[in-house]
């Protein structure tokens, strides 16, 4: 069992404009993707519950076999730069993924 910030070589969050944002995870070769795959932990059910999100704020679950990544993007709570915006720049936002258990 590894940490998902052990197995994946770019683990970010960013911006999708003012009202999302974007999980990236992006790994180096193919069998840690698959690995992470197979976990059966990319689902939308699972990353509502990590970032208390309902689904429907879930608005992209894609995965990218030949670039061997996962892209998630969900709806913010706050739009960016707002005054009670933390994270201007959504690039905080990957942290809860960085300690998950990859079997």
């Amino acid at each position: 069992m590894d940490k998902l910030k052990n197995l994946a070589k770019v683990l970010r969050s960013k911006n999708s404009g003012p009202f999302s944002i974007t999980l990236d995870v992006l790994f180096e070769d193919e069998e840690s993707y698959e690995r992470t795959l197979a976990s059966g932990y990319f689902t939308r059910d699972n990353i509502a519950a990590l970032y208390k999100l309902r689904i429907d704020e879930i608005t992209e679950l894609v995965f990218f076999h030949k670039a061997l990544g996962i892209k998630v993007t969900f709806n913010r709570n706050v739009s960016s730069g707002t005054a009670f915006d933390r994270d201007v720049y959504g690039a905080q936002q990957h942290a809860p993924l960085l300690d998950l258990i990859i079997p």
